[in-house]
């Protein structure tokens, strides 16, 4: 019969749930502050929420969010911060959007073929930090960053139509030209006016439980979290640390990628410069706040995109939209604080535990001299 070790479970979820309280009081104090009702744009969210086409979108933006978090979440389980992951999904995104729209192959091949395009530039992108880590020392936060500029740049360079982008007619805007038909991934139709909900939601989830099962069953699953925990450790046993590094930021870069594929295949079929952007700073947080679990980053991710989603009409109702990016700001500070509490307090408890056993210990070994 499987043991449940009680305290482990009740800090897990410490962590999760001090930070989701303190940022909801935080948030009500802050409306209060600026003359806010703190109460009726969390009820109108709620409210909105109840509708079809709305559960719609955030169903479709959970599975985006769930991608990108996956990603940043590899990196966390192997101690690397890899900040770089919105780099990595745009410009995967972009190049995966122009093979598509240049090549067209059967359905299934096409669809195979944008998706590997995908992972292989956020693998590539991403593995340009690691070869830097590992060969230079260059730390992955620093490299990271400087390759989201860069990934910024590049997009927008090649985007121009004097190199690889269109500009519609009567349009500003810039595209990468359409993805044939046999390109875009079936989807599950709500209902007229109710939208659909990308079928790449669903390998999003799938790969949640892949990921699960490679950490927590695979003896590279092992070598990653021994790494992650204590890379001197791993190598005195055999684990090749320089290698883990590398594989896990290629393996992060290509979930990166895939995190672009939802909207690219399921609804917009083309890269522009209204596609969507953020994705990868906000997937830090709700990794953070999932604690690197799939159940827990699920979760997250659908918090995360019901506060970006269900806010849609709180403007016409007087009040501010940017309330859920306030929201989400303090989520991200209420995480970090709530997570070194609970570090700490851990960190108490287990010394104090190990006192009373050895203090346990101590008292039996004396009852026996006496009787001795």
């Amino acid at each position: 019969m499987m043991k449940f070790d009680k305290d482990k479970l009740i800090l897990g979820a410490a962590g999760p749930v001090l930070a989701l309280v303190s940022s909801f009081v935080l948030t009500v104090l802050v409306l209060l502050a600026t003359g806010l009702d703190p109460i009726e744009p969390i009820t109108l969210m709620i409210d909105n929420a109840a509708f079809s086409d709305i559960q719609v979108l955030i169903v479709n933006q959970t599975g985006i969010y769930y991608l990108a978090a996956l990603a940043v979440a590899i990196g966390f389980r192997m101690n690397l911060f890899n900040i770089g992951v919105d780099g990595q999904y745009r410009l995967a995104a972009m190049v995966s959007a122009l093979v598509g729209a240049s090549i067209e192959l059967p359905g299934p091949l096409h669809i195979l073929l944008i998706v590997v395009v995908a992972m292989l530039t956020g693998a590539f992108w991403a593995g340009i930090a690691g070869i830097l880590k590992t060969t230079r020392g260059v730390s992955e936060v620093v490299s990271t960053i400087m390759l989201n500029a860069i990934a910024t740049s590049l997009v927008a360079w090649l985007i121009l139509p004097k190199n690889f982008g269109f500009q519609p007619e009567g349009s500003n805007n810039l595209t990468t030209g359409e993805i044939a038909e046999s390109g875009w991934f079936p989807g599950i139709d709500m209902g007229e006016g109710n939208g659909v909900i990308y079928g790449f939601t669903f390998v999003a989830l799938a790969l949640g439980v892949v990921y699960w099962f490679v950490l927590n069953r695979t003896r590279f699953g092992f070598d990653l979290r021994a790494t992650g925990a204590s890379e001197t450790a791993a190598q005195a046993s055999g684990v090749d640390a320089k290698k883990m590094v590398l594989t896990s930021m290629l393996i992060s870069g290509a979930l990166a990628g895939l995190a672009g594929m939802p909207t690219l295949l399921g609804e917009s079929h083309t890269y522009s410069l209204d596609f969507p952007v953020g994705v990868g700073f906000t997937a830090i947080t709700i990794a953070l706040l999932g604690r690197n679990h799939p159940v827990g980053i699920f979760f997250a991710a659908l918090l995360f995109a019901f506060l970006d989603k269900a806010s849609s009409s709180l403007d016409t109702e007087g009040y501010p939209k940017e309330i859920t990016k306030i929201m989400q700001g303090i989520i991200v500070i209420a995480v970090v604080v709530s997570y070194e509490l609970v570090r700490r307090y851990g960190l108490r408890r287990q010394q104090q535990k190990v006192g009373e056993e050895l203090a346990a210990g101590g008292a039996i070994k004396t009852d026996k001299e006496v009787s001795a």
